[in-house]
């Protein structure tokens, strides 16, 4: 699936249908986009160029080896019910996996359960970690962040140059409520020159 790859302006202008044109985000022509040193395509804001899939993404947030493709604005909250729908079947079959399991202190027992055992382990293990890939995903869409934003502020220059900690967030409810029932594109670079009085 498309995370948001950012198109080159020839591909875009052609391949643009009306029904297309209303969703895409429509940069003022005042505002300068710099050019991506890789595929040299313009960047919105919020963009990157990802390494591993050769392609700038909108609003990049991470390149997920689980589902082996970027996560970015296009595709996001579809990865938040990825989570939760894995996290859900991680937690069914681990009550499977415990209600199968009876405790007597005995070798036999324990070679008769081994193998449930472990299962129930790795379950555990792999629960943890979708929980809180889960809850860090949420808090972030709280704040309007994304994971490369919030693990590299000082390497991205809209947010070392900005006055606000964070200059894409609009509150908790709205940016919940942008994440999951926006249908459009968003032009960050309306929202941050909004909030900053000074270009980047």
């Amino acid at each position: 699936m498309d995370p948001g790859f950012v198109k080159a302006e020839e591909e875009a202008k052609a391949g643009k249908s009306e029904e297309q044109s209303m969703v895409i985000a429509q940069v003022p022509t005042h505002i300068k986009m710099r050019r991506c040193g890789y595929c040299m395509v313009k960047q919105p804001m919020r963009a990157k160029h990802c390494q591993l899939c050769q392609h700038c993404v909108r609003r990049y947030d991470h390149h997920c080896p689980w589902i082996e493709n970027c996560v970015g604005e296009n595709n996001h909250p579809l990865f938040i019910v990825y989570l939760s729908v894995q996290l859900i079947v991680l937690l069914w079959g681990g009550h499977v996996a415990w209600s199968g399991l009876y405790f007597e202190q005995s070798w036999d027992w324990l070679q008769h359960n081994i193998f449930l055992l472990m299962s129930f382990l790795l379950i555990v293990i792999f629960t943890i970690v979708v929980l809180l890939l889960l809850m860090s995903h949420l808090y972030l869409i709280s704040c309007n962040t994304t994971t490369w934003e919030f693990m590299s502020p000082h390497r991205i220059s809209y947010l070392r140059h900005s006055e606000l900690e964070n200059p894409f967030d609009q509150g908790v409810v709205l940016n919940f409520w942008k994440f999951f029932c926006s249908c459009h594109l968003t032009t960050w670079e309306k929202i941050y020159f909004h909030r900053n009085d000074e270009p980047v």
